[in-house]
Parts: C-alpha cells; structure tokens; sequence
C-alpha cells in the first residue's frame, strides 16, 4: 500500500495550481502518444467514498488528451447478469492495444459499496476477495499496466461536500439519496475498505492512497504518481517546486469572479471552499 501526497503542494495558490496541471498533461499528453505508438495498455482505477472527487480528477486526466484511444468507465447500477458475472463485466471493459482506460469506481465496488449496501450477496463477496489477486495478476502477464487510486475523503469534507452540492443550482443532481444513506454506514465502510487494502494491496499491484480532502491537491498527486510510475518515450523528469510559504497577495478566483486584497483569513475560506468544489 502506498500513501502518495506531496506536502509541497499545500502552499499552492490557483494560479501555480493551474502551472502545475498544465504541465504534468503535457506531460500525460507524451504517456498517450507513447501508449498508441508502442500498442500499450493501460487501466487506471479510482475508487473512493462519494465526493471524494473521483470523477473530477479523471476529468482533468483527459482533458488535454487525444478523444481517441481513451475512454472513462463508468458502469453505474449493474445489470442482474453482470453482477452474476462480475469479473468477466469488467473483463469486457479493459483497455485494448494502445488504450488507456479511466475506471471511476471499477470492479472493487464488490469490496465496498456492494457489501455495505448488502448489494451482493456474502458469498459473492468472498469469492471476489479470493479470486482478485490472481484475476489481476492475470491482467499483468497480459501486458495491462494497472495502477489502483483510493482518494481518501474525510467525514468532515464529505458532509460539507454535499451541502454544497445540495445548494447548487447546477450539481444538486449529483447528490442522490442514496449517497446519503451510504454515507450513514461510515463505519461500516471503513471496515471494508480495511479488508480490501490489507487483502488486495499486493507488492505487483498495490494501492496508492490519496487525501482528497483538497481536490485540486488530490489531481496533482494523481497526475505526478501516474507520470512518475510508468516509464514512456521522451519522459521528462518533473523537478518538485519549492512553493513560498507565506502568500504575499492574496488574491483567488472563485466561481469565475476575482477576489483581490483580501485578508488572510478570508483567502484561506475562499481557498477551502473551492478545493471542494
């Protein structure tokens, strides 16, 4: 298991934020050519609780990037036939020669969501917690390379989270009752997230854990993880920034109006306020 946050982007304001971004997709942009040129396969899996800001981060994964030969796996409420068939649903999904594949949430929902939510049943569970490993490995000596995100979300961000969407004229759709009351079992998904990383973060395919906690922070670590871990053409080696650690204008974007001279304490609510957005 491998916990991946780098501390040097907690001083970072939006506009070395959006730098930054910028150049790790040029970056992911060279990670495309070469996954196409040289017939790769790729499949990068985020999981993680609601809100915890899964599918903005593949958003900014892709958005730079060539429509072709990506795609972003989304399955949604399965189909009765592919939960009796879970593995070989997901088998089905799985990047081809010269694709790279994003899985917001993937087959690891039987890990988590589904026993939580008694979705599947206790034997459905426990095949896959014994099956997995060995269906990954698989996957390797196939020649997929397989990187595995949990973004890891706090209780605190994730109730403030949904009071932000709830007030949203334009993503109150994205709160539904049931992330509510999947929320209510806390505890008891963290009990099976603890499963799921003692028994199926392997040395060939482990999990690299994120804080999400500031979403912006979160997309970074992901992007630097992912360009650092896989070994492509022209790769250039990202220097770590040395960011100031006290921010002499205080100044921000936010909802597409600029707050210039601010005080401290009113830059750090905006701040806040807008890594989880």
């Amino acid at each position: 298991m491998i916990i991946y946050n780098r501390t040097q982007y907690k001083k970072l304001t939006d506009e070395q934020y959006q730098e930054e971004k910028r150049l790790l997709q040029i970056e992911l942009l060279k990670l495309q050519e070469w996954i196409i040129n040289y017939k790769k396969s790729v499949a990068i899996l985020f999981e993680g609780r609601d809100a915890a800001g899964k599918g903005a981060t593949i958003r900014r994964f892709i958005e730079r990037l060539m429509p072709k030969s990506v795609r972003v796996e989304e399955l949604g409420v399965p189909s009765d036939n592919q939960t009796k068939n879970w593995l070989n649903t997901y088998k089905k999904l799985l990047p081809k020669s010269g694709e790279l594949v994003f899985f917001d949430r993937s087959w690891y929902s039987r890990a988590l969501i589904q026993p939580v939510m008694n979705y599947c049943s206790e034997n459905q569970y426990k095949f896959f917690m014994k099956n997995i490993n060995e269906w990954e490995d698989e996957l390797k000596s196939e020649g997929i390379i397989l990187i595995k995100f949990y973004l890891s979300v706090s209780q605190k961000s994730q109730t403030l989270r949904f009071k932000l969407r709830e007030s949203s004229p334009l993503k109150y759709w994205k709160l539904s009752e049931n992330d509510l009351e999947v929320a209510k079992e806390w505890d008891l998904f963290t009990y099976y997230k603890e499963q799921m990383f003692h028994q199926t973060s392997t040395n060939k395919n482990p999990w690299v854990i994120i804080n999400s906690d500031n979403k912006m922070i979160a997309r970074l670590n992901a992007m630097r993880y992912v360009l650092t871990n896989i070994n492509y053409k022209n790769k250039k080696i990202l220097k770590s920034n040395h960011w100031s650690e006290e921010i002499q204008d205080y100044s921000i974007r936010f909802n597409n109006v600029l707050f210039e001279n601010l005080s401290k304490e009113q830059y750090e609510l905006l701040f806040s306020m807008q890594a989880h957005k």
